[in-house]
């Protein structure tokens, strides 16, 4: 393994280790206003929201790795503490990538990305029309982390009003996960798309507990075909089935696997955990408890 004191790299070098290991990043795509009324637009990949009583968000422009300068949107909301966060999905993901352009303070990023500037409701600053969501922002507080280059500014900011597109809404009036499509930052130039394929869902134990991994039967806890996650699945569990419930699915579903190997236990066994594997990847959580079970009824 490779062991590094931050103190030890270079800024720059340190800076692509932190973003390649933490990700994928939410995008705050953050407009701000000067004292001008010149509008600005700039993504931040330093970000995420921390409360919703009150509903608080917090991102960071850091201070240039090169430069040491900062950024214009550190400078507006030192001048005028209001922000809009629009959310990034991937129809708007190349418009975004461009408004991070360095253009020269004045420039308005709305102009030169082709986005709407839709006035805001409460804010001063506008809000991106093609964001399927956005966040009008008080500043309550900016904590300045350092003064050299790739110190980063908090930027903390409760929300007063938010705007959600109609078509990204459930028949809950919920945001679908699925029609949102959003985009997140990765290391370098890569970024990771939230869509069908690479979305999945794991039950949230917030009123139940889990069985644990120390009470998982030795056999399956040294399984060689049971990954550490799978077991943390199997973990889950708040109850194992009951001896009969084991006994109706060995013979209903199992029957032919037991049949098939009753000359070789250590095949049977593999070929259990491998069923079990399977029925955990389908998210079948019980069946594979059943499943797991049955080798040794």
């Amino acid at each position: 393994m490779l062991t590094i004191d931050p103190k030890q790299l270079e800024i720059p070098k340190l800076h692509r280790y932190l973003l390649g290991a933490i990700g994928p990043r939410p995008i705050a795509f953050a407009s701000t206003i000067d004292e001008n009324g010149t509008h600005n637009l700039a993504p931040f990949s330093f970000f995420n929201v921390f409360s919703a009583n009150p509903p608080v968000m917090i991102f960071s422009p850091a201070r240039s790795g090169r430069t040491n300068t900062t950024k214009d949107t550190y400078n507006n909301v030192k001048k005028i503490p209001e922000v809009v966060i629009n959310v990034v999905n991937h129809e708007i993901v190349h418009q975004m990538s461009l408004a991070s352009s360095p253009y020269p303070s004045g420039i308005s990023e709305f102009d030169k990305s082709g986005f709407t500037a839709v006035p805001s409701d409460i804010v001063k600053p506008p809000r991106v029309g093609e964001s399927p969501v956005q966040f009008e922002c008080k500043v309550n507080d900016v904590i300045e982390l350092g003064q050299e280059g790739g110190a980063g500014n908090l930027i903390i900011c409760e929300v007063v009003k938010i705007h959600i597109q109609e078509d990204v809404l459930d028949e809950h009036q919920m945001i679908d996960q699925h029609k949102i499509d959003l985009v997140s930052r990765m290391g370098g130039n890569w970024y990771c798309r939230a869509d069908q394929k690479s979305m999945f869902e794991i039950k949230k134990p917030i009123t139940s507990c889990g069985i644990g991994y120390d009470s998982l039967p030795s056999d399956i806890l040294n399984s060689t075909v049971l990954t550490g996650n799978d077991l943390g699945q199997l973990a889950g569990i708040e109850e194992l089935p009951n001896e009969t419930e084991v006994n109706e699915y060995k013979l209903l579903e199992l029957s032919e696997l037991f049949l098939s190997l009753e000359e070789d236990a250590v095949q049977l066994e593999i070929e259990i955990h491998k069923k079990a594997q399977e029925l955990l990847k389908r998210n079948l959580l019980e069946e594979a408890w059943l499943t797991l079970l049955s080798f040794n009824n």
